[in-house]
């Protein structure tokens, strides 16, 4: 496995060894000891699963402590484009964002601790992404972000994604402020 910073240096892309040959592939997505010896000391409580066609965004969405979760996000097949920013007041990088292509191809997956909003753009149909969380989902602890934020001026390559109206209606940065 090799291990990538980002240019935030708290989230990382994990390349996994992928075995390929003729009857297909086959690869470690999570081995305790080594993502503990990457700097990724966590348990996991909670994986999810979404199906999502092409053009499909889902984000920015965060969980507020004590629910907070890291998450270890990855495609099964289709490709998204993985978004993560930091709401880690008294972090350099807050405010900033990180982005990765995550594809069924590359078999990438991203690490992002707690304290980041997430989100993503399916860019083809049918895409399976699934992700680990070091917590469990708590509705009361739920925030969004606007994925359009003018102010966060993320570079998504899409400017007319299909939302949910919870991600429509999701505020803007400057005015969230309960952060980390």
């Amino acid at each position: 496995m090799e291990i990538v910073k980002t240019g935030i240096p708290d989230v990382l892309i994990i390349k996994p060894r992928v075995y390929n040959d003729d009857r297909g592939y086959f690869f470690e997505a999570y081995n305790k000891s080594e993502f503990a010896a990457a700097g990724i000391e966590t348990e996991f409580l909670q994986d999810n699963e979404s199906r999502s066609m092409k053009g499909v965004l889902r984000g920015l969405h965060f969980q507020k402590p004590p629910f907070a979760q890291g998450k270890l996000v990855r495609v099964v097949s289709g490709a998204v484009l993985d978004v993560a920013v930091d709401l880690r007041r008294n972090s350099p990088w807050f405010g900033k964002w990180v982005s990765v292509e995550l594809t069924e191809q590359n078999k990438w997956m991203c690490w992002i601790p707690a304290g980041f909003a997430h989100g993503f753009l399916s860019l083809k149909d049918n895409t399976v992404f699934i992700y680990k969380c070091t917590n469990v989902y708590n509705a009361a602890s739920e925030g969004s972000l606007r994925w359009n934020d003018p102010d966060l001026n993320i570079g998504w390559g899409n400017a007319h994604p299909i939302l949910s109206p919870k991600d429509q209606a999701a505020p803007l940065f400057r005015e969230t402020g309960n952060f980390f």
